[in-house]
């Protein structure tokens, strides 16, 4: 294991230096540095070692900012290495996988294409909000599923009779991974949102199913934060228990957070592909394994 070097980017910094622990790898931090019109400079602090080069950088917001930066640091390995292996924990523009309106861009096939042009090799991401996105890439890429860690975590919860809840009929399988990981039932909201206002409105539910239980609401990224709270609000009246939002990636854009909690949600738990005091469940495990 020890022929990896891992290069980790600001915005990953702590998940980099994990993975490179747990793989005995040489860890190479990355400088940044933003000028008064925006641009990136990066400079990664020393010179890897011979072998493979792993880097580790989310592209969470600011996304496009985050995403250079990413490139760039392959771009600079592959220098380095003929294998180069981009870790993406959170991968930006995997929602724009196909054309959903006449005239949309396809971001996601651009975005697979300049990892491949910056010299990647091979992708890692964590829970892509589409498995259709990977179809894009013209190189091998893995999708790490991140709800084994957060079944660990609420494992060591004291949760009285769990029910595991998708907010939409799309989340449905990551749900019932979930709720078969964590030996309990699960449920679908059915959600409707409108293409161009983005307004969310839960149509039904099995109610019966939730009175008096502890809510674990399951969703692969929080943005907005939309269809939490309006899945929240709607389980609260029919008198649920307490309520926990699981999520792999936490964007919770603006008062997304405080949004959330006036819904009803008793704790956000959500992993650090995205860093902040909600990600609280550690993937490097995960990754690592992925890696070799």
């Amino acid at each position: 294991m020890n022929n990896f070097t891992i290069i980790g980017g600001r915005a990953s910094d702590d998940l980099a230096k994990k993975i490179a622990s747990r793989l005995k790898s040489k860890y190479l931090r990355a400088e940044l540095r933003i000028f008064p019109d925006g641009e990136s400079k990066i400079t990664v602090l020393g010179k890897p070692k011979n072998g493979k080069i792993v880097v580790v950088h989310s592209t969470y917001p600011p996304v496009d900012s985050n995403l250079i930066q990413a490139l760039s640091l392959v771009s600079k390995a592959k220098k380095y290495s003929s294998q180069v292996y981009a870790v993406i924990p959170y991968l930006g523009y995997a929602r724009q996988d196909k054309e959903f309106l006449p005239g949309e861009v396809i971001t996601m096939s651009l975005v697979a294409n300049m990892f491949k042009a910056a010299g990647a090799t091979k992708v890692v991401v964590v829970d892509i909000h589409s498995k259709m996105a990977l179809n894009h890439f013209k190189i091998p890429a893995i999708n790490v599923s991140g709800i084994p860690a957060l079944v660990k975590y609420f494992k060591k919860l004291k949760l009285k009779d769990p029910l595991v809840v998708s907010p939409d009929l799309g989340g449905i399988a990551r749900a019932r991974q979930f709720a078969k990981s964590f030996g309990t039932k699960f449920i679908a909201l059915r959600k409707q949102r409108d293409r161009k206002t983005g307004k969310v409105e839960i149509k039904s539910s099995n109610q019966k199913k939730v009175h008096g239980r502890d809510i674990i609401l399951v969703d692969d990224m929080i943005s907005t934060g939309g269809s939490i709270v309006k899945a929240a609000e709607f389980l609260k009246k029919q008198k649920c228990r307490n309520i926990y939002a699981a999520c792999t990636h936490a964007l919770l854009i603006e008062d997304a957070e405080k949004r959330i909690r006036k819904a009803g949600v008793s704790k956000i738990v959500s992993t650090n592909t995205i860093p902040g005091k909600t990600a609280i469940v550690d993937v490097s495990p995960l990754i690592a394994k992925a890696i070799v």
